[in-house]
């Protein structure tokens, strides 16, 4: 039988286990949240906290992170994946996907997402509800691309870079890592790593983890 851990609860958690029921692949399914209080979300059995999947890697073979941190998923990826866990991406049925796209383990596709000829979206990624990547795109490991997003053509987009509710990306444009693209923005031009970006167009408006020495 194959059965399948979400660890994480909250909103984003209950979004991806309607996905993992729509895709009929688990004959049960579970999660694990930090929160002690919750017994049960959305007819689903919490039966332990994130660490307890040591506990339970023995029955439930699938594991899936649904966690909103972009670092923290993937550690948590990894972790999950050496105690010999499977990591299954869950893409909404009610998605537009190329049969040329590769989409990387422990990724999240959520309902009305188009992605296009070509685009490869690595571990870890979350690809929010009508948000759109066009063709040849490349989403490296833990990026979160937010509901109504718009990815022109050929963009690349660094590790652990959230692109907020509603931007939009031109074509051929290179976002680096550590990036937040703010809400609403439209991004003409190259991001460097470790920086926030809004307005129409996006630019620069303070650095992310650096110490400002000016």
């Amino acid at each position: 039988m194959s059965r399948l851990m979400i660890l994480g609860a909250g909103g984003h958690g209950k979004v991806v286990a309607e996905i993992a029921k729509l895709m009929e692949k688990w004959d049960e399914i579970v999660f694990l949240d930090d929160n002690e209080k919750l017994r049960e979300v959305n007819g689903i059995k919490v039966i332990g906290q994130f660490n307890d999947y040591r506990i339970y890697k023995d029955r439930y073979n699938y594991a899936f992170v649904a966690i909103g941190d972009n670092e923290l998923r993937l550690k948590l990826i990894e972790n999950l994946k050496k105690e010999g866990l499977l990591i299954p991406a869950l893409i909404h049925p009610f998605t537009s996907i190329s049969d040329n796209c590769q989409i990387h383990e422990g990724t999240a596709v959520m309902a009305g997402a188009v992605i296009n000829t070509n685009v490869i979206i690595g571990r870890g990624c979350i690809i929010n509800t009508s948000s759109s990547i066009d063709h040849d795109g490349v989403l490296e490991d833990g990026v979160h691309i937010s509901p109504g997003v718009h990815l022109g053509g050929t963009v690349k987009i660094g590790k652990h870079t959230w692109v907020c509710l509603g931007s939009n990306i031109i074509n051929n444009v290179i976002i680096g890592s550590n990036v937040i693209v703010a809400a609403g923005a439209v991004v003409t031009e190259n991001v460097p790593d470790n920086v926030m970006v809004a307005g129409i167009p996006a630019k620069i408006k303070k650095r992310l983890g650096v110490i400002d020495s000016e």
